[in-house]
């Protein structure tokens, strides 16, 4: 009788082990690669545009300032593996709860249901069979999600890994870019700075402007918004650096907002004031020294371009002034514009700034501090006009006082002149002990018409030490790396009648200072001087020969009768 009493303790090991066995076969079988495939599949999905035309809820819209969107990688494509990975966890959520536990197990299986159509079992014994495996098919659900789990785990570990190593390729290719750039500028010595009065500044990338829709971009280089490319909010994908396009874009001053000449992200910038009292004849001189860089052009590998239109309209401007009276009119207004040319020579090239600012604004410290540009000269061309100074003037007999007075002379003497801007130059830039001045005296003309005076004549700084002005020399040599000298005759060297040799002379002051910079262009000058020099002794030679043939063959059997009589 106790034999035939049924085990509850073997009845649920053979119920557990049958419901083991169940869950292993299912979850193995089936519900694991379920479990995956569609996770997998919403995961996908996830990455997937939505049609075009149609609105795409997990692009978050960019909101700042700039006009480009962020780089899928900086970005989007971490929303993106976000919503992935939320994509396939509530799959897996919804796979065991919703469907295997709530309506596979509960609702198909306990019931007597068929698990896969719904379809109530024929027979009892159908329908107990459908109930005992309802709770191996429970646990198959549980083990096939966890094991997904686990292996989703373990894919999104090794994706994110991935996508750390695009992100991290891309920041590498960002960085690699801005530092090939800076090192190149740095080679070449390319510094940006606002050509315009009341700005001056500095900057380290303009404001470019996309040609689509002309948004001004102010992050134009790689970083966040794309490594090689950014891409305007119009669509337009515009190059992030110099070496891929992006000097062909228009380009603002990012603190003026004024437009820039596209040589000024590519060019080194030289910037040189010509500094002079009021009527010394700076915009004179500027405009010999540009008819002398045209001419040099003309003769020599040389090259002269203008930065912009505004520029070659300004010159236009100045040489109408000078062909139809002769004389330019009178710098006006406040801060100078830079007059900007680009000048070569070989391969290399340099962005020429040449300021031209009154008189009146370097007469004493407080203008002189307002000249922003004095901070970034890499060279000062001094205007000298000795006329004005008061010991060249004490000096004049009456007849040159009036020649003196015809050719207009500065308000200003060249030593006060120099003193008026001199501690205030080393005040903005705090380095005139390593800059070059080019000291060009003016006026040659006149001063050759002058009978009171010495000649102008080589050394210049010679001829200004024996007319009185050693004191400007000496403290030129003071103060500044180096100092050269010039005489130069602007009226000569501008207008119908100009002067080839006195254009060339009078654009050797800013060669000599490109020279500085690294352009060579010096030879020009040098050349110059030893065709000047050749000239010379050639003109020796033949005044020498023409005296020896003057003598007369008298003179010379003289001779030969005196050295046949001696002793």
């Amino acid at each position: 009788m106790g034999a035939d009493v049924v085990d509850p303790v073997l009845i649920a090991r053979i119920l557990g082990t049958l419901t083991g066995v169940i869950a292993v076969a299912v979850c193995l079988g089936y519900g694991l690669w379920r479990f995956l495939a569609l996770a997998l599949s919403a995961a996908w999905a996830a990455f997937r545009t939505h049609p075009p035309g149609g609105s795409d809820p997990r692009i978050v819209p960019y909101t700042g300032p700039e006009p480009a969107r962020p780089a899928y990688w900086a970005g989007q494509m971490w929303l993106d593996a976000r919503f992935a990975g939320q994509a396939a966890a509530l799959t897996v959520w919804f796979l065991l709860t919703r469907h295997w536990l709530g309506a596979v197990v509960r609702h198909r299986l306990l019931r007597g249901r068929n698990g896969q159509t719904g379809e109530l079992a024929e027979s009892g014994f159908g329908r107990l069979l459908l109930r005992v495996l309802a709770p191996g098919t429970a646990l198959a659900a549980v083990l096939s999600a966890l094991l997904a789990s686990v292996l989703l785990a373990g894919v999104a570990l090794f994706f994110a890994v991935q996508l750390g190593l695009v992100a991290l390729g891309a920041l590498a290719a960002a960085l690699a870019g801005r530092t090939a750039e800076r090192l190149w500028k740095l080679v070449l010595g390319v510094r940006m700075k606002c050509p315009y009065p009341g700005c001056y500044r500095p900057f380290p990338l303009a404001v470019h402007l996309c040609p689509g829709c002309g948004a001004a971009h102010r992050e134009l280089r790689p970083g966040a918004f794309g490594a090689l490319r950014h891409v305007c909010s119009c669509g337009k994908g515009l190059p992030t650096t110099l070496m891929t396009g992006r000097r062909k874009l228009a380009a603002r001053c990012p603190h003026c907002d004024r437009s820039l000449p596209p040589a000024v992200g590519t060019t080194r910038v030289v910037h040189l004031p010509l500094i002079g009292g009021t009527s010394a004849g700076k915009t004179m001189l500027l405009a010999a020294m540009l008819e002398g860089l045209r001419s040099w052009s003309h003769e020599s590998r040389l090259t002269l371009e203008y930065a912009s239109p505004d520029d070659l309209r300004e010159v236009n401007t100045l040489g109408r002034q000078v062909n139809s009276t002769g004389w330019t009119l009178k710098t006006q207004g406040g801060q100078p514009r830079a007059l900007m040319l680009l000048v070569g020579y070989g391969r290399r090239r340099r962005l020429l700034y040449l300021y031209d600012p009154m008189g009146e604004s370097l007469r004493d410290a407080d203008t002189t501090r307002g000249q922003g540009y004095l901070a970034h000269a890499d060279g000062v061309l001094l205007v000298t006009d000795v006329l004005a100074a008061p010991v060249v003037r004490r000096a004049l007999r009456a007849g040159d006082t009036e020649r003196a007075e015809a050719a207009r002379p500065a308000d200003l003497g060249p030593v006060e002149t120099y003193a008026g801007f001199s501690g205030e130059l080393q005040g903005l830039g705090g380095r005139r002990g390593r800059l070059p001045v080019a000291a060009v005296v003016t006026k040659r003309d006149a001063l050759d018409r002058l009978d009171s005076l010495p000649r102008p004549a080589e050394p210049v700084e010679a001829w200004l030490t024996e007319i009185g002005l050693g004191e400007l020399v000496r403290a030129l040599g003071h103060d500044f790396a180096a100092a050269r000298y010039w005489v130069v005759s602007a009226r000569a060297a501008t207008g119908a009648g100009a002067l080839d040799t006195e254009q060339r002379r009078a654009a050797e002051p800013v060669l000599w200072l490109l020279s500085r910079t690294g352009l060579r262009v010096g030879r020009l000058s040098r050349e110059r001087q030893d065709a000047q020099q050749a000239r010379a002794a050639q003109e020796a030679r033949d005044a020498q020969a023409a005296q020896d043939r003057r003598e007369t063959p008298a003179a010379r059997g003289a001779q030969s009768d005196e050295r046949s009589n001696t002793p």
